[in-house]
């Protein structure tokens, strides 16, 4: 077990207080429980630990000049109001519901790109202290991997994603994310897109998919060429063919305009 030193909100100096914040091994996926528990320990004197605070964050990329690089997620529930002696370990444990609609950072066991964090924050007396970020692998769907596979299966594979705090029109949202995933094709008949843009909008009851031509240097989704949208269902796979969807989708979105 490794502890990690806080340190004080706006200066320097530690804190008689050591935690290590751990995440439940293994993958979360959407809709599914985060959990995990902080582990706190007294140094040198009592502390009393007037509260404990967690947020999960992505990594965003703004969608306008000036916007903020980190968008919150959710607040998992650990707060705790406690005297640990001196030398007393103490273990708080949290879990919370991610929304359907939370970037994923793995897609068939590989990363993407995407980047998901904790932050630990602890209120000890009438200070503030902060901990360091742990990192938070959230997988893919099952009905995200089919539509992945299929793709793949025409060979467009994924290579890297992007997650914005911009959102698709007319679309309703959870959270104020959206995560493209671009699509690079290993086949090069020449006749298609060469890179594709794919985006799930999740939730309890499946995925609305957005697929169109790939427009890296545009942010804002109004300014990309247009997109083609399906929707798919969660119990829909092992009963549509989603190799035979796929190729359609991309026969459409070949067809349309490039801008």
């Amino acid at each position: 077990m490794v502890f990690k030193r806080l340190r004080r909100i706006g200066g320097g100096g530690s804190v008689p207080l050591e935690v290590d914040t751990q995440v439940a091994a293994g993958f979360v996926q959407p809709g599914g429980l985060l959990e995990g528990e902080v582990l706190l320990r007294a140094l040198d004197r009592e502390v009393e630990v007037g509260g404990i605070e967690l947020k999960m964050f992505a990594e965003v990329t703004p969608s306008y000049e000036g916007g903020e690089t980190q968008e919150t997620i959710c607040w998992p529930d650990a707060s705790a109001y406690f005297t640990l002696a001196k030398g007393e370990e103490r273990r708080v444990p949290f879990q919370h519901r991610l929304p359907w609609d939370v970037p994923v950072t793995e897609v068939s066991g590989q990363a993407v790109g995407a980047v998901l964090g904790l932050g630990t924050k602890v209120r000890i007396g009438e200070d503030e202290a902060v901990g360091d970020h742990d990192l938070v692998h959230v997988a893919a769907l099952p009905l995200h991997e089919a539509v992945f596979d299929a793709f793949a299966a025409e060979g467009y594979l994924c290579d890297a994603c992007e997650v914005t705090d911009d959102r698709i029109p007319t679309v309703e949202y959870g959270l104020y994310l959206t995560q493209t995933f671009q699509l690079a094709d290993r086949v090069g008949t020449g006749d298609r897109p060469s890179r594709l843009e794919l985006s799930f909008v999740t939730n309890r009851v499946g995925c609305e998919i957005y697929l169109r031509r790939a427009a890296p240097a545009q942010d804002d989704w109004e300014d990309k060429p247009p997109a083609g949208s399906w929707v798919a269902a969660h119990h829909d796979i092992g009963r549509v063919d989603f190799a035979a969807e796929a190729r359609t989708w991309i026969d459409l979105v070949t067809k349309m305009p490039a801008a």
